[in-house]
């Protein structure tokens, strides 16, 4: 008999960018779309810039509060 009193939530899951990319590299194996493989990796490399995006937003809103 286990006890979940103490149990938290793990999402450990793909993320939208994650299935996308995924789809893209299917469609791409499977010959569907003939696009480049930079176009293909995109979501994956937006999904980079778009959490440095985040970290220097919070990073020039701790800036400015500090003044």
């Amino acid at each position: 008999m286990s006890n979940n009193s103490g149990s938290s939530s793990n999402s450990n899951g793909t993320g939208f960018f994650g299935l996308l990319t995924i789809a893209f590299i299917v469609l791409k194996l499977t010959k569907v779309i003939d696009w480049s493989w930079w176009l293909v990796l995109l979501p994956f490399y937006g999904s980079i810039i778009f959490g440095l995006l985040i970290v220097g937003l919070i990073f020039l809103g701790v800036r400015l509060t500090d003044k």
